[in-house]
C-alpha cells in the first residue's frame, strides 16, 4: 500500500464487499449473473466467493450495468453498516481495486441524472442522489423516491473480480461459531490471522462505548 495514504479515523484504506441474506436489487433482470447464487445465505455466498476467488458482478439498479460494489467503511461505522447487509464480507485494498478498473461512484441528484447521457462504462459508477432532506418546492418538480447511499461512499469494478488469497486484507465473520465452523482449507489458505469477528468487536463497544453505536 502507497506510503501517502494518510490514517485518519473518518477515512479508510480499505473496501469491503458485503454478503447479504437476500436477493440483490436488480433481481428483476432476469439476466443478472449472480443466477442461483443470490438463494443462498450471506454466509454462504462468501464461502461460495472465497472458494471460486471471484466476486461475481450483480445487476446495478437504475443502469442496469453488471458490476461488484464495495463500501469504504471506517471501524467507527462497521456495526452499523452490517445491519443493513451482514456481518460478513470480505476487504481489500484500495490499491488493489482501482487496480483492477475499480473506482469511487458518482452520486448524481435525480434531477440531473437524467440530462446526461451516460457512456456505457460510466453508467457503472452512476448511482442517483435524492436525499430525505429535499424541499418540497423541488420534490413537487420531480418525482422520484428517496435515494441516499452517501454513507457507504461506495465503489464498484464494472465486472467480476478475482482475486487471489494473498490479496485479501481481512474477512469478517459474525461470531466465533462461524470461524469454527468454517472450511479449513480455506482458514489454511487464507491465514486465521486475516479473521475478524464482529462479536468480538461488540464486546469491546460494550466495554468502551467511544462511538455510541447503541448496542
Amino acid at each position: 500500500m502507497s506510503k501517502k495514504v494518510k490514517v485518519r479515523p473518518d477515512f479508510s484504506p480499505f473496501l469491503v464487499h458485503f454478503t447479504k441474506n437476500e436477493e440483490p436489487v436488480g433481481k428483476q433482470d432476469p439476466k443478472d449473473p449472480i443466477g442461483d447464487r443470490a438463494k443462498k445465505s450471506a454466509l454462504d455466498r462468501l464461502i461460495s466467493i472465497l472458494s471460486e476467488k471471484k466476486i461475481i458482478a450483480s445487476t446495478m439498479p437504475w443502469t442496469n450495468c453488471h458490476c461488484v460494489c464495495f463500501t469504504e467503511c471506517p471501524w467507527a461505522s462497521l456495526i452499523d453498516h452490517t445491519r443493513s447487509y451482514s456481518p460478513y464480507g470480505i476487504g481489500f485494498s484500495k490499491q488493489f481495486i482501482f487496480s483492477r478498473n475499480g473506482s469511487p461512484v458518482y452520486y448524481v441528484r435525480a434531477d440531473q441524472y437524467e440530462k446526461q447521457e451516460w457512456h456505457e462504462h460510466l453508467k457503472c459508477f452512476v448511482t442517483p442522489f435524492w436525499p430525505s432532506y429535499r424541499p418540497k418546492s423541488i420534490d413537487e418538480k420531480k418525482s422520484f423516491k428517496t435515494c441516499d447511499y452517501t454513507h457507504e461512499r461506495e465503489w464498484r469494478v464494472p465486472h467480476d473480480f478475482s482475486f487471489e488469497y494473498n490479496q485479501i486484507e481481512f474477512i469478517i465473520l459474525d461470531k466465533y461459531e462461524d470461524m469454527a465452523k468454517f472450511p479449513k482449507e480455506l482458514k489454511d489458505s487464507i491465514g486465521r490471522d486475516k479473521f475478524l469477528l464482529m462479536d468480538n468487536y461488540k464486546i469491546i463497544e460494550k466495554l468502551w462505548p467511544v462511538h455510541n453505536l447503541g448496542i
